[in-house]
């Protein structure tokens, strides 16, 4: 029997979806990855399939992610970026072997050799977190509303007032929590 393991939070920006492979970081943590295969299995659900992962690798991995949630967080605060964060995620940067490539729908997709290894996708996520932390694409870095995720996230709603990294977990799971605490504060208004 396999392990059960929870979902993975998938969004539409790769490094923030990598950084969201650790969630609740102010709650009861929840780790995604927690073995070098689970790795493996979000890099292809996330279009960077990898053969295999060493557990050196999976520590290079949360590295990654923490100095990427270290430096988004930095940013959508307007704080001066963790000097370490850029460091390791200009190092994964450079050392990841990937090319850049036009789809027939006209949007860009990231393509790794065929050897490729966690290194190269962990370049991907690395050269991902550089484009929204230096502001070149169209959004901004937002830290979520829950006190318990306090995720950084990139809104790119219209407005760019979006509180929450998910709406279907940590924004509802807040609107939930306001509706119970204004029913018990008037128990006898109507539902």
């Amino acid at each position: 029997m396999s392990a059960r393991f929870p979902d993975f939070r998938l969004g539409k920006v790769l490094a923030t979806s990598f950084t969201g492979t650790l969630s609740e970081r102010r709650g009861d943590a929840v780790e995604r990855i927690p073995t070098p295969n689970r790795l493996v299995d979000w890099l292809v659900v996330s279009g960077l399939a990898v053969e295999s992962c060493t557990t050196a690798q999976l520590e290079r991995a949360w590295e990654l992610r923490e100095s990427i949630h270290a430096a988004a967080t930095a940013a959508a605060r307007r704080d001066p970026l963790p000097v370490s964060a850029v460091q390791v995620i200009n190092d994964n940067s450079i050392q990841g072997r990937a090319a850049a490539v036009l789809t027939p729908e006209g949007n860009r997709r990231w393509r790794l050799g065929s050897a490729s290894s966690v290194e190269d996708a962990l370049g991907v996520i690395a050269a991902d977190a550089i484009s929204i932390i230096t502001g070149e694409r169209d959004g901004k870095l937002a830290l979520c509303a829950s006190p318990t995720c306090q995720a950084a996230f990139f809104d790119t709603s219209q407005s760019r007032t979006r509180k929450w990294c998910e709406m279907n977990t940590c924004g509802n799971r807040q609107k939930k929590a306001r509706f119970n605490a204004a029913k018990h504060e008037n128990p006898g208004s109507a539902t």
